[in-house]
């Protein structure tokens, strides 16, 4: 997700509205909770809606193609000036290494932001599920192969987190050509896993119902990199608070109005994580979670 910030027409006028060009990969029905992060976090510092400050939304719709198309077009829409800084913020790539910045301290250019990036979680999640299933052998990994960051996870770091805990990790591609439904039978009669990681992008958003059910259907106990497809009946997920990073967009928001340049302003990366368990899938699919799991649980489904 990205966050343009300029000033409007009127804000050469008036000096009151400032204008932001928000860009979400997947449906606005999904994005819901984090633009309002965005609104509450922008009202806790005097910028209120229609009043101050106003907001283009833009949504790609789980759609690679149309993201390019979106940005231009906001773009189209600055008449004030050439330089627009970027707030980044979501999923995806280390920024570094896709070239977005020089460093997380010291950006240099267009953009700053919250990155998510973190090569812990991976293992963690794996250490759940084993936790509450204690004797899964294979977990098939659902994720977007066109998604760098996902590659690597699938690679490197779950198979490297794997091998302890006596699991096998299977990559399970999800592309935008096929169909779900397709890609899951071909999983049913290749052979089918004890348990299923869901991880990130655009897509994968974009099928979440589609993935949560198949799921409950195949009574797979589930992890998600994301806590939506929680909400919606996967079993759980243990990852950065993704509202609590899009609340802080409005941190940068509020510089880069008073004058800072997203060149000096630091990347953060995240500070709070949470645990999100459903005990109604658990019961659904027969699994029960140990109290020392539930314990550690931020937020619990019933």
């Amino acid at each position: 997700m990205l966050v343009a910030t300029r000033p409007s027409a009127e804000a050469q006028q008036s000096k009151k509205l400032a204008r932001l060009g928000y860009v979400s990969a997947t449906h606005r029905s999904i994005d819901l909770s984090r633009a309002e992060a965005i609104r509450m976090g922008l009202r806790e510092l005097g910028y209120v809606e229609g009043r101050n400050i106003a907001i283009e939304y833009r949504y790609a719709e789980g759609q690679r193609d149309r993201y390019d198309g979106l940005l231009a077009e906001l773009v189209r829409l600055n008449r004030a000036t050439n330089f627009i800084p970027v707030i980044m913020t979501g999923g995806g790539a280390d920024p570094v290494e896709a070239g977005l910045v020089k460093s997380l301290s010291r950006p240099g250019g267009n953009v700053t932001g919250i990155t998510n990036v973190s090569t812990e979680l991976g293992g963690k999640r794996l250490e759940l599920l084993k936790e509450i299933v204690p004797k899964p052998a294979r977990v098939a990994v659902l994720y977007d192969p066109v998604l760098p960051a996902s590659v690597g996870d699938v690679k490197e770091i779950l198979p490297t987190a794997a091998r302890p805990l006596k699991l096998t990790v299977v990559p399970w591609e999800l592309r935008a050509e096929e169909s779900v439904e397709k890609a899951f039978a071909k999983l049913r009669k290749k052979d089918p896993p004890d348990g299923l990681y869901v991880l990130g992008g655009a897509l994968i958003r974009a099928n979440r119902d589609h993935i949560t059910q198949f799921a409950l259907t195949s009574r797979l106990p589930s992890t998600y990199f994301q806590k939506e497809p929680v909400d919606a009946g996967g079993l759980m997920h243990y990852g950065v608070d993704m509202e609590a990073s899009y609340r802080r967009v409005a941190y940068y928001v509020d510089r880069l109005l008073k004058g800072a340049k997203p060149a000096d302003l630091p990347i953060e990366q995240p500070t709070k994580f949470e645990l999100v368990i459903n005990l109604k899938t658990a019961r659904q699919i027969g699994v029960v979670i140990p109290p020392h799991v539930l314990a550690r649980a931020d937020k619990v489904i019933k």
